[in-house]
């Protein structure tokens, strides 16, 4: 099994890199990467740099991976940050240079398409921390969700175990980035209903490991850092899925692949994200919404009924496409309490 350890932490007043190792709509949507910038600065106390490809629509993968290797190189930089995800990171990690990386441990933060990059340091043998773009959470309107706020700060600047609590609140619909009055108020928010728990009969603490539920696809299909399944025994899986909003059939068989690889009976717990329910090609209401989020819980159900029945489930936790969200460590311990219905990680 891979060894992998936690990267040094940054403190308050150091330099974090912010990359675009996806797509670079810092480019096209400055207001809510400008305003994330400014949070990390006056309520993180970090120093943000920037690299050439961080505002650049179209970067090459070269140009996206000379961007990783000068954040992770600097000795000045403390921290790496994702600006937002995209949708061919995976085209990046051919380029990547993971002697070089393992030399120079650090935090990266990221998520959607990032989980290519923390697939990539877990297998480097570096916890990674999946959440907390600067677009997306810090980029918030109106302010940062609280329990995001915590979440990220602890992750950055705590080594200790920090337990998740069900969102009282949360949100779905999003707004038009490029209009300045996006960004006069907080969004909207509905009632949270708590997590739903499936065979909570048991405690177990393994290393967090998984992502974007699309992007594994991805990855599976390209045969890209997906170590053999006895890497990942005893772990717990995390699954989320984007606003794209793939069909229960696709999260399905994307699970039932995972399935027929081995993976998912390797796996002594499962950790899934609230879905994203809406987006701007299909503005769900709240009854539909409700529905697709049913059928993909029935599909997950459904694969690991077949492939890893006594798998101990938690559905809507907030990770992933959701707001608030909270920073999971990836390749880190993630503690899941059955019987007690407790969620710790350890930053």
């Amino acid at each position: 099994m891979t060894t992998i350890s936690y990267p040094p932490k940054p403190s308050p007043g150091d330099r974090i890199a912010v990359i675009s190792p996806s797509s670079g709509l810092p480019g096209l949507f400055p207001l809510p990467y400008e305003l994330g910038l400014e949070r990390l600065r006056k309520e993180y106390g970090l120093e943000p740099v920037e690299y050439p490809a961080t505002r650049k629509m179209g970067a090459t993968p070269r140009e996206r991976a000379d961007d990783i290797h000068a954040a992770f190189a600097d000795p000045d930089v403390r921290a790496v940050i994702a600006t937002i995800g995209g949708d061919d990171q995976l085209t990046v990690l051919p380029h990547l240079d993971r002697e070089l990386i393992r030399a120079n441990p650090k935090p990266f933060f990221g998520m959607s398409d990032n989980t290519s990059l923390l697939a990539y340091l877990y297998n480097t043998g570096i916890v990674g921390y999946h959440g907390a773009t600067v677009m997306c959470e810090l980029g918030r309107p109106g302010a940062m969700h609280p329990q995001t706020a915590d979440s990220l700060r602890a992750a950055l600047f705590s080594s200790g175990p920090y337990e998740l609590a069900p969102a009282e609140r949360w949100r779905d619909v999003d707004r038009d980035w490029a209009d300045p009055a996006t960004f006069d108020a907080e969004p909207e928010t509905r009632p949270g209903n708590g997590w739903t728990w499936v065979n909570p009969d048991r405690v177990v603490e393994g290393r967090g490991w998984g992502g974007c539920l699309e992007i594994l696809g991805w990855l599976l299909m390209a045969d890209r850092e997906i170590a053999d399944p006895a890497e990942y025994d005893g772990g717990v899986l995390l699954l989320e899925t984007s606003e794209e909003m793939p069909s229960a059939a696709e999260v399905f068989r994307t699970l039932r692949n995972m399935g027929e690889r081995g993976l998912l009976r390797r796996f002594s717990a499962l950790l899934t994200g609230r879905p994203k329910t809406w987006s701007f090609d299909r503005p769900n209401g709240p009854e539909e919404g409700a529905r697709y989020a049913a059928e993909q819980r029935e599909a997950v159900l459904r694969a690991m009924r077949t492939y890893a029945p006594d798998t101990t489930i938690v559905f809507d936790v907030d990770f992933g496409h959701t707001d608030p969200q909270v920073v999971i460590p990836y390749g880190g311990t993630v503690r899941v309490d059955g019987p007690a219905r407790r969620i710790t990680v350890t930053y």
